[in-house]
């Protein structure tokens, strides 16, 4: 009866452990596709990537193994898992010196050599083993497992394999004294920690200790069952400390982004796996060789993990990964899940017109918005043929001119105009006037055109909420056109935090500060006096080196230096080819009229076919093309 309990619990630990193994594959093959998604660009992430896949080799040949594989398939897996122990003492040796270069200690030149005679003697290995000269015969119905046999080949390459994992902890080492800042000296000691279980977990002890395991088998899967708990977890923490290397995102979100990779990927496939296992040797201790529930497992066990992670995966991320910033970031997450894009402000604006329309029963109504002095058609309901676009700058001209109060409508044409005002401030007097924000338009009826005191309240009442919109629109297009401007600084500052990660000796001083997040203004405001004037002579695009160099051409005079630098640019943005009118044109032929000839803006948008306000906004993509032209220029001089 002991003997039948020892043999259930020997049975159970090396479905356990196989299941273990399959897991470790699982998510060396997931973290392999991480790298190949974020950060394979840099040198530590490539060189961890073929250590993954030298894992996923060894450990994919170990959860292949079964009672059902005849010996010549026990054969050939046990050949296969050498594929990858054989180039993992060259690829350890490779992403220790990748950290070391990345800690500020460069190879002259001995390092990288070493690296590829390593992978040479490597391949060198490979070929003994497809002779059979590296490995013996199997040994198959020997306890604890099947195993292949020693040779002379065998020893060499112990050793071989032992002194180039001395050599990268060695490396490792040196890289972690070179740590200058706490969270370097942590991240290094979770790649050190995290290294040693693949190098120690993926050696086949069975080739010689055999013997000792086939006394004490029990003992010997109780090992191999913590080990491949080791490795499977160590392996995530060196997963971990590698995915900061080579990126510049916060620190929160590296983790985040890793941790949702690991619970959807490596977890939810092993925890599918294990319970089929699982559910498929229950069938067999029943006399059942095929169960309905094994599919079924699979798929029920993959929808509810995927369904619990979506759930709370939030709530997770939020007092995981947030920190003390918690509350600001929680701000900025509610902001991007319920912003009110463009599309959106118009379908609002849409349902207004539309309840507009049936009150006042109009065959057409419209919302103007008030963009830089341009009144600009932003929706449309009913029959356009009544709606005149050309008639809009007149009628602004109008409420100017005093006809329209704040809640005041006057008639233009065939049409009830509306005036459009911000709500009244707390700071601001009672017979302050409001900013204008637009214009709502509603078409007379032919048979009834005097609006009833009822049917005004509720126009005004939609006018309201029409204004509510306006006012969104302005504030979002203000934080828009601000993370606009904010975002060269953080992109340098977060690639900053990037590379004082880990070597804060030179990669700090060696990067440049941020332009200058309004440098699209200066650009602006130069053009503006492109033949004299203030704005030319005392721009800060006098302080850039290009404008120094071009000065030394122009008889050291920074203000034909910039002029020309300035005329340099634009001339960057035009197409190739002859000067036309066209779309393609656009661009170039706006700076060209507008800045370079002087022109006025009507007679630029005549001349263009456009609408002030459609002029102002390809100004002002113009204008940021010749920045980034001169920005290009100012790094080239460098």
């Amino acid at each position: 009866m002991f003997n039948g309990w020892a043999e259930s619990l020997l049975s159970g630990i090396q479905v356990f452990n196989q299941i273990l193994t399959a897991g470790i594959a699982i998510t060396a093959f997931s973290l392999f596709l991480y790298s190949l998604s974020f950060n394979l660009r840099d040198r530590v992430a490539r060189s961890f990537a073929i250590i993954l896949v030298c894992v996923v080799v060894i450990f994919t040949t170990d959860a292949l193994q079964s009672r059902d594989v005849p010996a010549w398939g026990i054969d050939v897996l046990l050949r296969l898992h050498w594929f990858g122990i054989i180039f993992l003492p060259a690829a350890y040796l490779h992403l220790s010196d990748a950290v070391l270069v990345t800690a500020g200690r460069p190879s002259r030149g001995r390092r990288r050599l070493a690296i590829r005679l390593m992978y040479v003697v490597s391949a060198v290995f490979l070929l003994l083993l497809a002779s059979g000269h590296l490995l013996g015969p199997l040994v198959l119905d020997v306890p604890p497992a099947p195993h292949l046999q020693p040779t002379f080949g065998s020893e060499l390459f112990t050793f071989y394999y032992v002194a180039a994992m001395v050599w990268a902890g060695w490396n490792f080492a040196r890289a972690y004294r070179r740590m200058l800042t706490r969270s370097g000296r942590r991240r290094m000691l979770y790649l050190m920690a995290g290294a040693t279980a693949p190098a120690l977990g993926s050696y086949p002890y069975l080739l010689y200790g055999s013997s000792l395991a086939a006394h004490f088998p029990l003992l010997f899967w109780f090992g191999s069952v913590f080990i491949n708990i080791l490795v499977g977890g160590l392996v995530i923490v060196m997963a971990y400390a590698v995915a900061f290397f080579g990126v510049s995102w916060p620190d929160r979100v590296i983790k985040s982004r890793l941790f949702k990779w690991i619970i959807r990927g490596p977890v939810t496939a092993s925890l599918a796996l294990g319970l089929m296992t699982i559910v498929r040797r229950a069938g067999l201790v029943l006399g059942v060789e095929y169960t309905a529930f094994v599919p079924l497992t699979m798929v029920v066990t993959v929808l509810l993990f995927e369904h619990a992670v979506t759930l709370f995966y939030p709530l997770w991320e939020r007092y995981l990964f947030f920190g003390s910033d918690r509350s600001e970031l929680q701000v900025l997450q509610n902001m991007e899940e319920r912003l009110l894009t463009q599309g959106d402000l118009q379908q609002f604006l849409e349902a207004v017109l539309a309840a507009v329309r049936d009150h006042m029963h109009s065959p057409a109504a419209f919302i103007a918005a008030l963009d830089e002095g341009v009144l600009t058609l932003i929706v449309m309901a009913g029959n356009r043929n009544l709606i005149e676009q050309d008639g809009l700058s007149d009628v602004l001209e109008k409420i100017s001119n005093g006809n329209g109060g704040e809640r005041q409508e006057f008639i233009s044409g065939k049409f009830w105009m509306l005036p459009l005002h911000q709500r009244k401030r707390e700071n601001m007097d009672l017979d302050e006037v409001s900013p204008l924000l637009g214009l709502m338009g509603v078409a007379q009826r032919g048979d009834h055109p005097v609006i009833e005191r009822d049917q005004r309240d509720s126009l005004w009442l939609l006018a309201d909420r029409a204004v509510l919109a306006l006012e969104d629109r302005l504030l979002q297009e203000r934080v828009f056109r601000s993370l606009q401007d904010l975002q060269p600084r953080v992109d340098m500052l977060q690639r900053l935090r990037a590379f004082g990660r880990y070597d804060s000796r030179t990669n700090m001083l060696d990067q440049e500060l941020p332009p200058e997040a309004d440098l699209a203004n200066w650009v602006k405001d130069a053009l503006a006096d492109y033949w004299g004037g203030p704005k030319l002579t005392n721009s800060p695009l006098m302080r850039l080196q290009v404008v120094r160099e071009l000065a030394r051409e122009h008889d050291d005079n920074p203000a034909n230096a910039l002029r020309a630098l300035l005329r340099k640019a634009v001339d960057q943005v035009r197409p190739e080819g002859q000067r036309r009118f066209t779309t393609e044109w656009i661009l170039y032929n706006i700076l060209e009229m507008k800045f370079i000839e002087g022109r006025k803006v009507r007679e630029v948008a005549e001349r263009l076919a456009m609408s002030e306000a459609d002029l102002y906004r390809k100004q002002r993509i113009a204008v940021e093309a010749v920045a980034k032209a001169i920005l290009t220029m100012e790094s080239q001089t460098k």
